[in-house]
């Protein structure tokens, strides 16, 4: 029997698979970590601690859970959070901890700085959407101007992908679909690095290599095959973002195709038949020839429920969300007058606003915890709602909306959101990014042909359908939405800086 073996790391965790030829996952394994934040607007990951050891460690369990001879390991494929922002020295020894990627909002001086110096038609033109914190370049930026002795040692910068495959074979590369989210430093239409005249932030030779994501990088090095059990030589791919990897988990790859990731932030992507100019989304290749999409994504989904859970439930009950999602469906559409906007680390698209703050409007002493956690689980379906309206305005509405990730075991969410944005969801049960990685490994080994024959190996979803009645109240609430936003955003911006 042939194997590949995925693994993704996320923001609050690392998953792994191994998969057999036929599909069938024959082990898997996660494990946690946590995010630092050692300011206000800052989210970070120490690259050894967190991303090398959780692969290490998952691939070892995996080998042991499943009790494969590791030379029975065809191909590794690997994603991560992106993009990231990590530099290291001329040995490829992380300098500092990673600088995570849109929830991460520390470069706003450096976005107004090279927008201004740059200028935004000309960003666009290069780029093909505006910088947001959700662009690596201005954090590369930020990273030469504040800390002049660490970019003093920095050699290479890379991304949290990059730095895996790098640990594993040596070699530094970067897919182009990252490679996209590093405006302005990429340019989109050359599909290669902007030239050093055009952003003077950093030098092309500190850049990965690009590549495409099932290509092979490198082959496991001696060394990380002490660490990880796996057999020296095995090749590993490229790899790519986990969202992209999550997508491929679903089997999203056909134009018109959009994926609704539910994690502790959310990403939206459509795939499409050329690439969009997307000004406020963020357009870029897809993860082979021929193929693109537009992006978007809000920065604390998942979050939110999870500050929640922490902040208002017992810590003995060890069903707590779905206990939560129990009780939040047992208040109406609408919670009672409650409207509640998500934007606990600010937010990304559409708005693309650093400094935007969470809001829960209408309180009244009749109101109950219950009714505060739907009305947190109705902002962020309001939230998905205003993406989708305005990215159908770039990329045409979606023909089909396929959603995964932990959030969607919570079925209440998934028909609110469902409801609010009028759309059908199919939620797949897969193993997410990991098997993802796995498939795109499948087919940098030549065990699947392309992505047609790879939908063999992805199962049917659960269809989640419109509710009509819901739709019509949440229809009349989402003007409000918008409206507190707008109402809103004088004051919380001032907070913001008052406390940043």
């Amino acid at each position: 029997m042939q194997y590949v073996l995925g693994i993704d790391i996320g923001t609050y965790t690392s998953k792994g698979v191994i998969v057999d030829s036929s599909g069938r996952i024959a082990a898997e394994a996660h494990t946690p970590h946590t995010i630092e934040s050692p300011r206000q607007g800052w989210a970070e990951h120490d690259p050894e601690k967190i991303w090398w050891n959780d692969l290490s460690y998952l691939t070892r369990q995996l080998l042991e859970i499943s009790g494969i001879n590791p030379k029975e390991i065809r191909c590794v494929g690997t994603s991560a959070i992106a993009p990231c922002v990590v530099p290291v020295d001329s040995e490829g020894k992380a300098l500092r901890p990673g600088i995570l990627y849109g929830i991460d909002t520390r470069a706003t001086s450096q976005i107004r700085e090279l927008t201004e110096k740059l200028g935004k038609k000309c960003i666009l033109e290069m780029t093909g959407s505006e910088l947001s914190s959700q662009s690596a370049g201005p954090k590369v930026l930020w990273l030469k101007q504040e800390e002049p002795d660490t970019w003093r040692e920095t050699s290479r910068i890379m991304t949290s992908t990059s730095y895996v495959v790098f640990r594993l074979t040596g070699r530094v590369i970067m897919d182009y679909y990252t490679a996209a989210f590093y405006g302005p430093l990429y340019s989109l239409e050359d599909r290669t690095w902007a030239p050093e005249s055009f952003c003077h932030i950093c030098g092309r030779e500190m850049l990965p290599e690009l590549g495409w994501t099932t290509e092979i990088a490198g082959c496991i090095t001696f060394s990380a095959s002490k660490d990880t059990g796996l057999a020296e030589g095995t090749p590993v791919i490229v790899g790519t973002a986990d969202a992209a990897a999550e997508a491929i988990s679903a089997g999203i790859s056909f134009p018109g195709e959009m994926l609704l990731m539910y994690g502790s932030s959310h990403f939206i992507i459509q795939v499409t038949s050329r690439i969009p100019r997307g000004g406020i989304f963020w357009p870029a290749e897809f993860l082979f020839p021929g193929t693109s999409v537009l992006a978007g994504g809000m920065a604390t989904t998942g979050a939110v429920t999870q500050w929640f859970k922490e902040q208002f439930s017992s810590n003995e009950d060890r069903n707590v969300f779905e206990t939560l999602a129990t009780a939040a469906s047992d208040v109406p559409p609408g919670s009672d007058g409650l409207l509640a906007l998500p934007y606990f680390s600010g937010e990304r698209t559409p708005i693309n606003d650093p400094m935007a703050r969470g809001v829960i409007a209408g309180l009244t002493l009749s109101h109950t915890k219950s009714h505060l956690y739907r009305a947190l689980l109705e902002g962020v379906a309001f939230g998905i709602r205003h993406n989708l309206e305005a990215m159908s305005e770039f990329a045409g509405p979606p023909g089909r909306i396929v959603s995964t990730g932990g959030g969607t075991k919570n079925r209440t969410w998934v028909q609110i959101i469902s409801d609010v944005t009028g759309y059908s969801q199919q939620v797949f049960a897969t193993h997410g990014a990991a098997y993802g990685d796995a498939v795109l490994a499948a087919i940098g080994a030549g065990l699947l042909k392309d992505m047609a024959e790879a939908q063999n190996w992805v199962g049917k979803g659960e269809t989640f359908i419109c509710n009509e009645d819901n739709k019509s109240i949440y229809d009349r609430l989402f003007p409000l939405y918008m409206q507190l936003y707008s109402d809103s955003s004088l004051v919380v911006h001032k907070l913001a800086t008052d406390t940043g």
